[in-house]
């Protein structure tokens, strides 16, 4: 089974992108904060219901997929293969559900679709499935993979001589994984101006904390001695994130890396900064309770 995108979404988007363009910057965070906090709740209420689920990591990149969904990113859910879209690659693909909210949200599937995540023959499957979701890129699960597919997908841009952009989401303990510096190696001696890196630095991982593990600091010294140009975020501040996302870099042919400071459980007081909450599941009070500090937020 595959998805089919919602009627006349393609124009809703491109409504949305162009009201927050010309929006002032105040009602345009107001407005991307409404759009986070909505795809948050449905991200909460499908892991309630599926009873599985990443909600911490998936509530630490909410604002930063909400902006790029709504805000930043060229693409047409009527026609998501379209050969110019930009391409965005969720390299922590566990984080499938705030990805499903956002394309939903978006127009590329119903948002009825989302009641069914993780049963039986659904496609939204707990890593996210480019066969059977549209908007969907490329399969992640592995991590560690998503970077280097997003780096080939840059290079065939540039081959394309396209001005497409591509931006590839990290976890930042997937980044312990050493595919990711080869594919950073690579994307720096390609050149690749038109790809973006953000980093979701929660510094959490499942079990502990990325610097108990395997420590990453000064990792904006190592994205720079890989060649990028490198920038600090706040990953919960909108317009921050959508003048960082949203800048276009086609003379600087350095990569960019946004290290996104964020916090893993982001909205709900009881789950911000716990680590079992990487993939623990809400009892039904807890949901009502998270739910309603979504809505009051």
């Amino acid at each position: 089974m595959v998805l089919a995108p919602v009627p006349s979404a393609t124009a809703r988007l491109a409504d949305i992108r162009r009201e927050l363009r010309e929006a002032p910057p105040a009602k345009r965070a107001a407005r991307l904060r409404e759009l986070a906090y909505s795809i948050r709740r449905s991200d909460l209420e499908m892991i309630s219901r599926a009873g599985q689920g990443h909600i911490g990591g998936d509530f630490s990149a909410a604002d930063i997929v909400s902006v790029l969904y709504f805000a930043v990113l060229d693409v047409r859910p009527e026609e998501p293969t379209w050969a110019e879209r930009d391409r965005f690659v969720l390299s922590k693909g566990h984080a499938a559900g705030i990805l499903y909210s956002a394309l939903a949200h978006a127009g590329f599937f119903p948002e009825a679709e989302l009641a069914t995540f993780m049963e039986p023959l659904s496609p939204l499957n707990g890593h996210p499935n480019r066969r059977k979701v549209p908007g969907v890129e490329t399969n992640t699960g592995p991590l560690g993979h998503g970077f280097p597919v997003a780096v080939g997908m840059a290079v065939a841009a540039k081959l394309d001589d396209s001005d497409r952009r591509t931006y590839v989401l990290t976890g930042d303990g997937e980044l312990q994984e050493g595919s990711n510096w080869e594919a950073a190696m690579s994307a720096s001696q390609q050149r690749l101006g038109r790809l973006t890196v953000i980093v979701d630095r929660n510094r959490l991982q499942q079990g502990a904390a990325t610097e108990e593990t395997s420590g990453l600091d000064p990792l904006d010294a190592k994205w720079a001695a890989f060649g990028f140009d490198v920038r600090a975020v706040d990953g919960h501040n909108h317009e921050a994130l959508y003048q960082a996302l949203s800048e276009d870099r086609a003379i600087d042919d350095r990569p960019l890396c946004l290290i996104a400071d964020t916090i893993k459980g982001k909205g709900v007081s009881f789950i911000e900064n716990r680590v079992e909450w990487h993939h623990k599941v809400p009892t039904t009070d807890q949901t009502a309770a998270a739910f309603k500090e979504l809505t009051a937020r």
